[in-house]
């Protein structure tokens, strides 16, 4: 009995000490720069600051990733611009994330989906949860294998139409 007691405590202080490494991962500021391709708007803010999403950055965020068929725009899911924050972070760029599509309206997804059946009819851009990006000189197949390895939802790889497709839905790849 006293051996199962010394394990769990031994565990218990690994666990604190690896979650006293996430907490603090998890409050350092983050920044996003990214530059929508079909608009030609661009935006470069923190998002999240003291342990916290800055409601102000995400809404100038959702507006930069808004339907550009459409003009509709739609709350961007704050895990999708964590994602997306890491892969250009991985690569140490300075250059704005561009944006091929993110948020997509049901009328343009459909739309979409008529004229390719490389269309979801239920996408994860009508939830803001997708994004299709490239970012400047990181070559496409190493932004592809970058979002595989973070296992942090679907990736797509489209090199004939020069973008990586990442989502925080369920890790699968295509």
């Amino acid at each position: 009995m006293h051996r199962r007691a010394l394990m769990r405590g031994a565990l218990g202080v690994a666990g604190t000490s690896l979650f006293g490494t996430f907490a603090k991962a998890d409050v350092a500021p983050r920044t996003l720069a990214l530059l929508n391709l079909h608009t030609g708007e661009s935006l470069k803010a923190p998002y999240f600051e003291a342990g916290r999403y800055l409601p102000d950055a995400l809404a100038a965020m959702n507006r930069v990733l808004r339907d550009h068929r459409t003009g509709e725009a739609h709350p961007m899911a704050p895990g999708l611009l964590d994602l997306v924050t890491t892969l250009s972070r991985t690569f140490g760029t300075s250059q704005s994330v561009q944006v091929i599509s993110g948020y997509r309206s049901p009328k343009s997804n459909a739309a979409l989906h008529k004229a390719s059946n490389g269309v979801a009819t239920r996408s994860l851009h009508m939830e803001g949860e997708a994004m299709d990006i490239r970012i400047p000189g990181v070559e496409l197949a190493n932004l592809r294998d970058a979002a595989l390895r973070l296992q942090r939802g679907g990736v797509g790889f489209y090199p004939a139409s020069d973008f990586v497709h990442v989502d925080v839905g369920r890790v699968r790849r295509w």
